[in-house]
């Protein structure tokens, strides 16, 4: 499932134009030789080859981009029938897990396939043993357990690649043989804990956890160096072919099985007669033998089509396919208990700008997302978004100057009290007074030094709407972060463009920290908000 609604990946302008947010409706009506496609934006990666296929079908593909589980909820909804002819995500095993997506689904047709693995640097492969052994989801369990290797990891409610590691090693770990249920996860919850201790690194996207985790190995980033990725093989190989790497990767296909991504590209089952035909157009060329070689070589994901040979960059390992879970109570149950038991815990400082160019509607919009992070709007994504068991959380809201932190803790079990509290906080929000942007966020760094260093994922997110106009400048900002320590220098900021913000400053803050940009400038801050839980 793969959370990157505006992401980077919108600059791809894929094909025929596309939209990044899988919420606002396509400007143009469904036409014959043009598929408004739903999809993953992973799949931004097959703009040459579907420039190819227009010119040889006439079928021009405009991609929306969305999560999975979004634009399941979209399916669901109804709000896909009439602005959407097809979908295209990494699996359809989501949608077709809620009966109201899945009588939605017409004809799917599978393009490519990625098994999800473990891809560990070199080194670290050969020092474990497990470059030239078979290795089980339970070795790997046992040994991230007992902290003998780091890897990163996309947030399971974002991210395909991540929701299917989590249902590959929870399914390995319980051993039935068969798809787990929602009353078996309890059982394996400890072993998953010990997993998932190992993880020093989250990501809503699978493509910026690739670019990021490269980052940290050529020193580029300020965070610890990390010893591998569970991403899609594809992600992987393309990895080692960049060359970028000081050392590739070893990719680790665990024996006991993998969940495989299929990549189908599916009608809507209501579309009119001419998107089926362009649907039928279009899918007849991606699977032609020399489609199939072009989407190899490409992006590094198998063939769909048996006969097409795989090149050497592949294992010659036969592959055993795990089941996946085929009811929405099984995927509830199994995301549930990894934010509120299993995944490590998390501690986020929000820095909010309320100073007075956010009277009025930008005020009301910031306190409608902070209260939709409460669990206040009863959706599928905003319950898996908001936020969770074990999770410390502090609003520092700032004009002039920065204004008295205000801490919450979320517990594991009756969290709604706490949540009321950040809820009736988020509420009380209001606007005056000048920007003092670098005072606020070296406040937050000062009251993180004060935490202990306890293996939280800790996090920053600074959201603002103007220029700086009082206390600290941005040099002083990269004076101070020049100075701290080695825990804090790692601590990514997530900078939220918003209204006038200077674009330029809060790229460099991000960057600088190992963060993210986040732009709300044209898109509901709720949603941004929603987007950056994926990587916290």
């Amino acid at each position: 499932m793969k959370r990157a609604i505006a992401t980077a990946l919108a600059v791809a302008a894929l094909v025929a134009g596309c939209s990044s947010d899988g919420e606002q409706p396509p400007v143009n009506p469904a036409e014959p030789g043009r598929l408004r496609v739903l999809a993953g934006s992973e799949l931004a990666d097959l703009k040459p080859v579907l420039d190819q296929a227009a010119q040889a079908t006439g079928v021009q593909v405009e991609f929306t981009f969305t999560g999975t589980i979004e634009g399941a909820e979209i399916l669901a909804s109804g709000k896909a029938d009439g602005r959407f002819d097809a979908v295209w995500f990494s699996s359809n095993r989501y949608p077709q897990a809620l009966p109201e997506a899945a009588r939605r689904l017409g004809t799917q047709t599978k393009i490519a396939t990625s098994p999800v693995v473990l891809g560990l640097s070199r080194a670290k492969a050969t020092e474990l043993g497990w470059a030239d052994k078979p290795v089980t989801w339970t070795d790997i369990a046992q040994a991230a357990a007992d902290k003998k290797f780091s890897y990163g990891m996309t947030d399971p409610s974002a991210s395909n690649s991540g929701f299917s590691a989590l249902v590959g090693v929870a399914s390995a770990l319980a051993g039935t043989g068969s798809a787990i249920s929602a009353t078996e996860i309890s059982a394996v919850t400890p072993r998953l804990k010990g997993f998932f201790a190992a993880q020093t690194m989250r990501a809503g996207s699978s493509g910026w956890l690739s670019e990021a985790y490269q980052r940290r190995a050529t020193g580029e980033d300020p965070g610890a160096e990390v010893d591998g990725l569970i991403n899609y093989e594809s992600v992987l190989l393309s990895l080692n072919a960049g060359g970028k790497l000081p050392e590739p990767l070893t990719l680790v296909y665990p024996s006991d099985g993998v969940v495989t991504a299929d990549y189908p590209l599916t009608a809507l089952k209501d579309a009119p007669e001419h998107v089926r035909a362009d649907h039928r157009k279009l899918t007849d060329y991606l699977r032609e033998p020399d489609a199939q070689r072009e989407i190899m070589s490409r992006t590094h994901r198998r063939p769909a089509v048996p006969t097409v040979e795989l090149t050497k960059d592949f294992t010659a390992q036969t592959l055993v396919e795990l089941p996946f879970p085929a009811t929405e109570q099984a995927f509830d149950a199994l995301l549930m208990a990894y934010f509120d038991e299993i995944r490590r815990p998390s501690r986020t400082v929000y820095v909010l700008d309320v100073s007075g160019s956010m009277d009025g509607e930008r005020i009301t919009s910031l306190r409608g997302a902070l209260v939709g992070l409460t669990g206040a709007n009863n959706d599928l994504v905003g319950r898996y978004r908001r936020f969770h068991g074990r999770e410390e959380v502090t609003f520092i809201p700032f004009s002039d100057q920065p204004q008295q932190p205000i801490s919450f803790s979320v517990p594991e079990s009756n969290p709604q009290g706490e949540l009321d509290r950040i809820k009736s906080a988020a509420e009380g929000l209001d606007s005056s007074g000048g920007t003092a942007i670098y005072t606020s966020l070296d406040r937050a760094y000062q009251l993180l030094q004060a935490q202990p260093d306890d293996g939280r994922f800790t996090s920053i997110v600074l959201m603002t709407d103007g220029e700086n106009n009082s206390g600290q400048d941005y040099a002083d900002f990269e004076r101070a972060q020049a100075n701290r320590d080695e825990r804090l220098k790692g601590v990514p900021v997530f900078t939220v463009l918003f209204g006038e913000g200077n674009k330029g400053e809060m790229e460099n803050v991000a960057r600088r920290t190992g963060g993210k940009v986040f732009d709300a400038r044209d898109t509901d801050l709720q949603h941004v908000f929603r987007e950056i839980r994926g990587y916290q």
